[in-house]
């Protein structure tokens, strides 16, 4: 605050960072806010969109599935092995896909498709997009606060080097008359 106050050493630089500081800190703290929930509610539209578009489709196991399980693994363990669906054309599909081990051919499975038939991993369960929301919302403020506060900093250090080459230059005019040198 003592940037605000009436002193004959203030100088303008000193008034123009005194602004710039105030005006850096509102603008990262509403500037990272609005980017945090600009990115919060794009995560959210792209799971929203996720949820919309895919389908869970019963597949039929083209070959066993393999049974490389190692010792210590969940008990939901998958593994790849290929598949045949049909697509929301009508057509037959054959991909690989993660299926229970042990499964053999001919077995029934679930897998997940988009919008054009192929298999994609399933959707974002509400908790999942929750987390990401967070997430993406908090880093993407972060960022966006932080830009502006290294920006600030930047135009602090240049108005650091004008006031630094003020007060030479009225310490040589200081100095010059007097014929001695302070320093």
């Amino acid at each position: 605050m003592w940037r605000w106050r009436s002193s004959p050493l203030k100088r303008r630089c000193d008034v123009v960072e005194a602004w710039v500081v105030l005006l850096g800190w509102v603008c990262a703290l509403l500037g990272g806010v609005l980017a945090g929930l600009g990115a919060a509610y794009a995560v959210q539209g792209a799971a929203d969109g996720q949820r919309a578009e895919r389908r869970q489709v019963t597949a039929e196991l083209v070959e066993d599935a393999g049974d490389q399980v190692p010792s210590r693994v969940p008990s939901d363990y998958r593994v790849w092995a290929e598949v045949r669906w049909t697509g929301p054309d009508g057509a037959t599909r054959t991909d690989e896909a993660r299926v229970p081990a042990n499964t053999p051919a001919g077995g029934e499975v679930t897998v997940w498709t988009d919008g054009e038939g192929r298999i994609t991993a399933p959707p974002l369960s509400a908790g999942e997009a929750r987390l990401h929301m967070a997430a993406g919302g908090v880093l993407t403020a972060l960022g966006a606060g932080g830009t502006v506060l290294g920006t600030v900093w930047l135009v602090r250090l240049g108005l650091e080097r004008q006031r630094m080459a003020q007060w030479e230059a009225d310490w040589e005019r200081f100095d010059t008359p007097r014929g001695w040198k302070t320093g």
